[in-house]
């Protein structure tokens, strides 16, 4: 009988549940593939003493792209990663010898990729532009032969 009363008396009560913070959350690309920003220590620190920030971007099979990144105040890499954290491709210095970045990656597979923006060594970070362009191929503009 003791028992009965004692477990009548507590009264339950339902708490919401707080998760942990996401430690690792991608910035979806903007729809228009275009970002300016500024890369900071609040971003993933490299362990060269600069900094890194990812973006998420869904890329389909036989997709051609150009990731073009540019700063005038960091040395800047890009790399795009596959969904399993593989390197797809990565570049450091443009083909102009500046220290920007400008990379050409084929899609083989479709599915959700990582463009990973990063400031080169000891370089910090500072403002950037980030550009994704889906290259097509360009049609054939010649006109058919006289007859």
């Amino acid at each position: 009988m003791m028992f009965t009363t004692i477990f009548l008396n507590f009264r339950f009560y339902i708490l919401p549940v707080q998760g942990q913070p996401q430690l690792y959350n991608p910035i979806p690309l903007a729809s228009n593939n275009k970002v300016i920003d500024t890369l900071s220590a609040q971003d993933i620190p490299t362990g060269e003493g600069g900094f890194a920030r990812d973006y998420l971007v869904e890329l389909e099979h036989g997709d051609q792209v150009a990731i073009d990144l540019m700063s005038e105040e960091f040395d800047s890499v890009v790399l795009l990663l596959a969904a399993d954290g593989s390197t797809i491709a990565e570049n450091d210095d443009g083909p102009d010898g500046s220290t920007n970045s400008l990379l050409f990656a084929r899609i083989t597979e479709s599915g959700k990729y990582i463009i990973r923006i990063r400031a080169f060594g000891e370089t910090g970070g500072g403002k950037f532009t980030l550009k994704l362009d889906r290259l097509r191929p360009v049609k054939n503009l010649r006109s058919k032969p006289a007859s």
